[in-house]
């Protein structure tokens, strides 16, 4: 099992070490094969005067400090070509989030490094037609055919956080991961599913009761893998803290997806 973990944007290094250092089981679960994540920068805020990060520069120098810490595989979010180079000599994932899931330059762009690209499927896309937005990183990489071997061959994932549902609300078809998983790996963003988009006055809100509840139905339907973001106290987290997990919440969580993918 795929686990992504982390918190949403590195709020500080020591906030960042810290969650991490309660991270290590995963890493050492032979079950599991673990990824931390965190954003260097959150560029699709809400609002200008929300906290985005400390930078490209800054927030690799933290992350390579994980990773030299804890021996952890990391991913992050690019948002512009630009960081592509930078940001692939450090992580091992570079995630296209949910907003540029179809902007070519930027998927071709990640298609050409060496990490494994996790492009999120936009909450306003028909899952079907992820297979366009899968389709430019693989020919990028050489493979002409739209299929979950050649996918996981090239290094592509896909991850479903849910659709928009009205205004301020999200929703997630779980039919939507039998279909991207015709075509590729697909990642489950347990917590981005339960977030409420502009529903706190300027800033995201969420639900993070349904966290486990999606997670468990999303494992017996069948996935490769989930991603959380965790906090040692999401009251305090710098971005999306009302959706986040505890991370002894986390624990619970994830020992009930490895059970359940075994009965699968």
């Amino acid at each position: 099992m795929i686990l992504i973990a982390g918190p949403c944007v590195i709020e500080s290094r020591d906030n960042v070490m810290r969650i991490a250092e309660n991270l290590k089981q995963y890493d050492t679960d032979e079950r599991i094969e673990f990824y931390f994540k965190a954003s260097f920068d959150k560029a699709n805020r809400t609002s200008l005067e929300s906290f985005r990060g400390p930078g490209l520069h800054d927030g690799l120098k933290i992350l390579e400090e994980v990773q030299k810490e804890f021996g952890y595989k990391l991913l992050t979010d690019v948002h512009e070509t630009w960081q592509i180079e930078e940001a692939a000599d450090v992580v091992d994932v570079l995630q296209i989030p949910a907003f540029l899931c179809r902007q070519t330059d930027l998927l071709v762009a990640a298609a050409k490094s060496k990490a494994i690209v996790n492009v999120k499927k936009g909450q306003f896309m028909n899952p079907v037609d992820m297979e366009y937005s899968a389709l430019k990183v693989l020919k990028t990489r050489g493979y002409d055919e739209p299929t979950y071997e050649n996918s996981e061959k090239a290094g592509l994932w896909l991850t479903e956080r849910g659709s928009s549902f009205g205004y301020g609300n999200l929703v997630v078809d779980m039919r939507s991961l039998m279909i991207m998983r015709e075509f590729a790996p697909v990642i489950f963003d347990a917590t981005h599913a339960v977030q409420m988009p502009g529903g706190a006055g300027g800033k995201s809100s969420g639900k993070r009761e349904f966290v486990a509840p999606l997670a468990r139905a999303a494992a017996a339907v069948g996935v490769d893998g989930f991603f959380f973001e965790t906090h040692f106290d999401p009251s305090i987290a710098l971005s999306d803290g009302a959706n986040m997990l505890k991370l002894e919440d986390l624990e619970t969580t994830v020992q009930t997806l490895l059970k359940i993918q075994e009965i699968v």
